[in-house]
């Protein structure tokens, strides 16, 4: 039996007349297409998948509404989003089942500029595996696919803003395609702290903000409303203040023409993405600092109307901790590291394997040895990097390899779902949320 036993095309449209089936056939279906070589041929494929999904109930949807309704009464739980590098199938179908189980709907599935690159998934790969891995498991509602740090490279916007600002402008539109309805624009990266008043040191900030999200709402599919986040201070930088959050949101304010600006706003409060790594290889305690997310959370709801603050930079934070983001206010956590060092960390990833990952590592980049690393501190900066460019190696791992991986994975899922309460948001995403279908149109002659 194959696809086109159980689906059938109608006006254009796919129906799926046996949801089961599909369901069973999945798999194959989604590696067939992660490693077609034929480019054209490999599109039509993730289209027709994500047809596919849409008609078994899977839609690709947008945290507007849920923001909006967050924005004016806060209901008591911070929002996960979660960058998947590598495994990606796997660990969807994992969180997708653990949101089934817990009947979570706040869950956001992301991927960053920088992790395009170097996992090697462009947007409508991502998209369409997040997607697959519903199918697989059952998932029915809306799907939140999110762009998280399209980002203004500095030292790239200072030598050519035109080319830098045309670059993001170009990923904004290839992620939209790809049906990412959530998008986090990073300008904060060109802030100029040499003017002489903070909103006039934040004004690139805010009016590059206000030009990309004037360029989302333009692509944007009709009866979509893509949620646009923006931020003000960048990672790893000074923690943020309340000067600083009202000087661009008063700025951004006067500066973008449009009915719907932003539902979110990110801020620095003392972390950095994947920890800071000792000599060792183990990680440094990390310190939020949780009154700043309480006060800029509370203040950029209060007075603009925004779902709250946003933090980066989490997920090695001791477990204890998460359960002062909802306490916060705080509406999104973003969390990528934690997961991929549980994948490269458990006793049931073969050592073999491991060693001729991180060979790999060490050969590919050995350029990127910072002075005065560490053995150590090398692989767990750039170990990241080891899953796109020998992907099909790793969907290649035996299923008695992957499996407890995944309970492991599964199992700090549902802490973490715990922590941040977002254990029965389903019927509060169902209630904020309007999902549409947007229609894609499928070469089956390819096919």
């Amino acid at each position: 039996m194959t696809i086109k036993d159980v689906i059938e095309i109608k006006d254009g449209s796919v129906f799926v007349k046996d949801k089961v089936e599909i369901r069973n056939m999945m798999d194959g279906l989604i590696y067939d297409a992660v490693f077609e070589s034929d480019d054209k041929k490999r599109r039509s494929l993730f289209i027709l998948i994500k047809e596919v999904a849409k008609a078994c109930g899977a839609v690709p949807s947008s945290t507007q509404g849920l923001y909006e309704s967050m924005g004016m009464k806060y209901p008591g739980f911070t929002v996960p989003a979660i960058n998947i590098r590598g495994l990606t199938y796997d660990v969807a179908k994992a969180l997708f089942r653990k949101s089934l189980e817990m009947k979570v709907g706040a869950l956001i599935f992301e991927i960053a500029r920088s992790e395009i690159g170097y996992t090697k998934q462009r947007p409508i790969e991502y998209s369409t595996v997040v997607l697959a891995a519903a199918v697989k498991e059952g998932f029915e509602g809306p799907v939140f696919i999110q762009g998280d740090h399209f980002q203004l490279v500095r030292r790239h916007y200072l030598s050519d803003p035109e080319a830098e600002g045309g670059y993001v402008k170009g990923l904004i539109a290839e992620a939209i395609e790809a049906e990412f309805y959530n998008i986090d624009i990073d300008s904060s990266t060109i802030v100029d702290l040499d003017r002489p008043t903070v909103k006039e040191q934040q004004r690139p900030n805010f009016e590059k903000t206000a030009e990309l999200a004037g360029y989302i709402r333009q692509l944007q599919p009709p009866g979509i409303e893509v949620s646009i986040g923006g931020e003000i201070g960048e990672i790893g930088g000074k923690n943020s203040n309340p000067d600083e959050l009202k000087a661009y949101l008063d700025g951004f304010k006067e500066t973008f023409r449009g009915p719907k600006g932003l539902s979110k706003l990110s801020v620095q409060t003392g972390t950095s993405h994947g920890g800071v790594v000792l000599p060792d290889g183990s990680l440094a305690e990390a310190k939020i600092d949780f009154d700043t997310l309480r006060v800029l959370s509370d203040l950029a709801r209060r007075q603009y109307g925004l779902s709250g603050c946003v933090q980066h930079g989490a997920s090695t934070l001791p477990e204890e901790a998460f359960n002062m983001f909802p306490e916060t206010g705080t509406s999104e956590v973003h969390l990528a590291t934690g997961f991929q060092n549980i994948i490269y960390d458990s006793n049931h990833l073969p050592s073999e394997f491991r060693d001729e990952v991180y060979n790999f590592i060490q050969k590919e980049y050995a350029k990127e040895r910072k002075k005065g690393q560490t053995e150590e501190q090398f692989i767990y900066s750039t170990r990241k990097k080891g899953f796109g460019p020998i992907k099909k190696r790793w969907w290649d791992l035996p299923t008695d390899v992957k499996d407890p991986i995944m309970k492991e994975l599964e199992a700090k899922f549902a802490a973490l779902f715990e922590k941040l309460r977002v254990a029965d948001t389903a019927d509060i995403v169902a209630e904020t949320v309007k999902s549409v279908a947007a229609k894609k149109e499928i070469d089956f002659s390819l096919l």
